[in-house]
């Protein structure tokens, strides 16, 4: 082969080799912007995602202190109304008390004196008649009842249970406003 022949084959083969180099070279610059875009884009995805992941979280975080704001707020309301029940209650035994203490001394020092009504049938029947008559009040048809009066020492038992009892009472109407209050 002559060499003007093989120098322009080798001027092809250099032509071609340079050019597929070019072409390859470009190629993968365009590929690598596409990726370079593409890797970008999803990073600002997974950002974008992250921010409204935290913005939900910091959303819900207000949201909880919110509610427990309210919660605190209702317990304080509930504890002070409970304060308020207690103290009527203490005043409301106080008073029972007082009452039952007053009416205790006024029985020991025979200022006052407790009695009962007998039945007049059964009380003849038995041969007594020593009873005290109670005169006939306004309200009353029963002329003349037969009235009985208790010892002491008995009329004071009789206020001590009757003491008792109104203790309870108080307690537990105390109680049944403690859990009507806490049900609310």
């Amino acid at each position: 082969m002559p060499l003007n022949w093989r120098i322009a084959l080798l001027a092809v083969a250099i032509g071609l080799y340079a050019g597929g180099r070019g072409a390859w070279v470009w190629q993968a610059s365009e590929y690598g912007k596409r990726l370079a875009d593409q890797a970008a884009d999803y990073v600002q995805q997974l950002a974008d995602k992250d921010r409204a992941h935290g913005r939900e979280r910091e959303e819900a975080a207000a949201a909880a202190l919110e509610q427990l704001a309210e919660q605190n707020s209702q317990r304080k309301d509930l504890e002070d109304r409970l304060r308020e029940q207690g103290k009527t209650h203490w005043k409301e035994m106080n008073d029972a008390q007082q009452i039952q203490a007053r009416l205790r001394d006024r029985l020991a020092t025979a200022d006052l004196r407790l009695s009962v009504l007998v039945d007049a049938g059964a009380f003849a029947s038995q041969g007594g008649d020593g009873g005290m008559r109670e005169a006939a009040g306004a309200g009353g048809v029963v002329h003349g009842a037969v009235r009985a009066q208790l010892d002491r020492a008995h009329a004071q038992r009789i206020v001590t249970i009757t003491d008792e009892g109104d203790r309870g009472l108080i307690a537990l109407q105390a109680c049944q406003a403690y859990v009507r209050e806490v049900t609310k």
